[in-house]
């Protein structure tokens, strides 16, 4: 006969002592209900789409697949603006795949939670559990009001940024938008809001926008331009203006060239590139 173990946190509790706990008795305990999934949304200021390959190829292969035995329930949320809606927290694929297959209702783990306390709970269970880019997390980490994604969100807007929240291919991209949420996040966090804004505005505000530009090597550069040169980076629109004969497109495309051959990041070319650039631009303004 098959042992059957109990569940017990005795051998973890020594390991757990000491640390900063979450306070339980806090939180209303959530509730296990079967809801239409006819009353179930979707909150696009956290949740990602289903779009790309992979998660379409999740939604048909759940799908095509489908069991009960499977299918864990979907966390939810009331909603705040609308008796009887809830918004998906986690589950949304097997929510679509169900859908998909004719089924009206869904097992539903109910919890009271804010937009903000929704987003942090997507973000903990999709990035410690689902493969979900970094996109994803720093838009439910901006709903949630966490300070380092707040901060980004704040430096990006300014500068005429926009980080998608799922990958988008660079002919479909519009001014200002990018993919690379984390080296922005590491930017900011290394250099700091000014630097991080002229350098993004360098991008956005010169030639036409120069879309598909926002990207980590050329931004990383040019933060390190401009803080290894800080006359340049409080040069204000005499910098914007020294980089509007900037060509982005071909100076990447030079770097990309040098860095293969002298097996060194894309970055560190183009620190050279656009160094030069400046030095002369600037001195003729």
């Amino acid at each position: 006969m098959t042992e059957l173990l109990r569940i017990s946190g005795a051998s973890f509790r020594e390991r757990l002592a000491g640390r900063p706990l979450s306070d339980i008795d806090k939180s209303e305990k959530p509730k296990l209900y079967w809801i239409a999934i006819a009353s179930l949304r979707v909150d696009s200021r956290y949740q990602r789409k289903i779009i790309g390959r992979a998660s379409e190829k999740s939604v048909l292969t759940i799908a095509e697949q489908f069991s009960w035995s499977k299918f864990a329930p979907v966390v939810v949320a009331e909603s705040e603006d609308e008796d009887g809606i809830y918004a998906v927290i986690d589950g949304q694929h097997r929510t679509t795949a169900a859908a998909l297959r004719g089924i009206k209702d869904v097992p539903c783990l109910i919890l009271k939670a804010g937009l903000a306390d929704q987003a942090n709970a997507f973000a903990a269970i999709n990035g410690t559990v689902t493969a979900i880019s970094t996109m994803q997390l720093y838009a439910a980490r901006v709903a949630a009001g966490d300070p380092a994604a707040v901060a980004l969100h704040a430096a990006c807007v300014e500068a005429g940024v926009s980080i998608c929240r799922y990958p988008v291919p660079a002919s479909m991209m519009k001014v200002g938008e990018t993919l690379a949420a984390a080296k922005l996040a590491q930017q900011l966090a290394r250099y700091g809001r000014e630097t991080l804004v002229n350098a993004l505005m360098c991008i956005t505000k010169t030639g036409d926008g120069n879309v598909g530009m926002v990207r980590a090597p050329v931004v990383e550069a040019l933060c390190a331009v401009l803080d290894g040169e800080p006359e340049w980076g409080s040069a204000g629109e005499a910098l914007i203006d020294a980089m509007q004969s900037f060509d982005f497109h071909q100076a990447y495309s030079d770097a990309r060239l040098r860095a293969s051959q002298e097996r060194v990041g894309v970055q560190v070319p183009l620190v050279e590139i656009i160094s030069t650039h400046l030095e002369k631009a600037l001195a003729a303004a």
